[in-house]
């Protein structure tokens, strides 16, 4: 969650409520909020924050501030080959992914994709054609290795604040789990999370749609969203990945969007109407 003085420098890497946000181009952007049915004293006990994740991740501690730094990836990757997802897996998001990506041909950029199964079965699942980008050299030599007889999935080692060598327009959907979240965490955050936006926005094709996962506040999000183009906002609520990787919730909740008042200031009344 952001600091509400100053949303913009240095957040804190952890919140009460996992946010899931669908963004659609040219006007229509869906931003998914995390949040379970009980009160919010049950939201810390149901949720693992950003920071009980970095523990699993990493060896000791940072600062909040690495995450948006090559060099503390490239560091964890090359001790910690074992896949990851952050925040959720595919079978709790694909509902939602089915919904604003529901040709199997449309083609896919997964940004901050780490050593994620995520694409892998996104592509288990039909999907044909998964473009994967991360900043970590590590990282990506290891997956172009461990794929290289996939040809649906393709690594490419590439800062989401620079995607020049993709042409504008190229893709149905960009997905990111936290990649927004992490540059948040790091030295010059607005200006970072303004270009990598700006670059989403370019790399997508009109009535494109960007997947955002985030622990940030609705507000916040939108407020930096709004900021760097013009998106049709829409806002859907997910509860904390089970043990098995999928989530308990009803796929009719999940993939009906929440009302959301502009600023995002009706998200908590909303959760709390649905208790």
């Amino acid at each position: 969650m952001i600091n509400i003085a100053n949303p913009y420098e240095t957040p804190r890497c952890s919140s009460d409520s996992l946010i899931i946000s669908t963004t659609l181009k040219s006007s229509e952007l869906t931003f998914c909020n995390s949040k379970p049915k009980s009160d919010y004293n049950a939201i810390n006990k149901s949720r693992l924050s950003l920071n009980r994740l970095a523990e699993r991740m990493t060896l000791g501690t940072p600062p909040t501030q690495a995450y948006g730094e090559p060099w503390y990836w490239d560091n964890r990757y090359a001790h910690e080959s074992a896949p990851f997802d952050w925040y959720q897996k595919y079978p709790a998001l694909a509902p939602l992914v089915h919904l604003y990506v529901p040709h199997r041909h449309q083609r896919i950029l997964v940004v901050g994709c780490g050593n994620s199964v995520f694409s892998e079965d996104m592509v288990n699942d039909g999907y044909e054609d998964v473009v994967n980008v991360d900043i970590s050299s590590v990282v990506i030599e290891a997956m172009q290795t461990k794929y290289s007889n996939r040809q649906q999935l393709k690594y490419i080692k590439m800062d989401v604040r620079d995607m020049s060598p993709f042409q504008a327009g190229s893709f149905d959907a960009v997905i990111d789990k936290g990649t927004l979240d992490s540059i948040l965490c790091g030295n010059n955050s607005r200006q970072n999370a303004t270009q990598m936006l700006e670059e989403v926005w370019r790399v997508l094709k009109d009535k494109g749609v960007y997947i955002l996962i985030t622990y940030g506040a609705p507000a916040y999000r939108l407020g930096l969203l709004k900021e760097s183009s013009i998106w049709s906002i829409k806002l859907h609520v997910i509860v904390k990945f089970g043990p098995e990787g999928s989530s308990e919730q009803p796929i009719r909740e999940l993939t009906n969007p929440v009302p959301l008042e502009e600023g995002g200031s009706s998200v908590e009344d909303e959760a709390k109407a649905k208790e």
